[in-house]
């Protein structure tokens, strides 16, 4: 165990890779409600209000997850709070989003994949 005093250390964005950018950015802006802050030609910040954002590296040749088969594993995935899981999965899918046909949930959660491929879950 340590005696060292923990710097301020704290989570600043979680980043996506794609092989766009700017189109993955903006359906999470329109999905969440934030404001895209900064777009370069491999890079785009998303931000809320507070709290870490979202940025969008590009990855050529980028591979999506499979999941829930496993030939390109899925690394994480976003849990996303809402009042009322088929509203917020029908207007994830109004914005490119595709439900994810596989394993059955417990009516808590309805997992979707983004336009990149990223497995997300809308959940109460």
């Amino acid at each position: 165990m340590t005696t060292e005093t923990r710097p301020d250390i704290r989570l600043g964005s979680v980043v996506l890779d794609t092989d766009n950018p700017r189109q993955l950015a903006e359906f999470y802006a329109a999905l969440l409600g934030w404001r895209i802050t900064n777009v370069e030609d491999d890079w785009v910040d998303l931000q809320g209000n507070g709290g870490p954002g979202l940025a969008f590296q590009l990855a050529v040749n980028h591979k999506p997850p499979t999941w829930p088969a496993n030939e390109v594993p899925q690394q994480f995935h976003l849990d996303l709070d809402v009042p009322d899981l088929e509203a917020a999965a029908a207007y994830a899918e109004s914005l490119g989003a595709r439900r994810v046909q596989g394993p059955t949930s417990d009516g808590n959660f309805i997992v979707l994949t983004d336009p990149s491929g990223h497995p997300f879950c809308v959940c109460h």
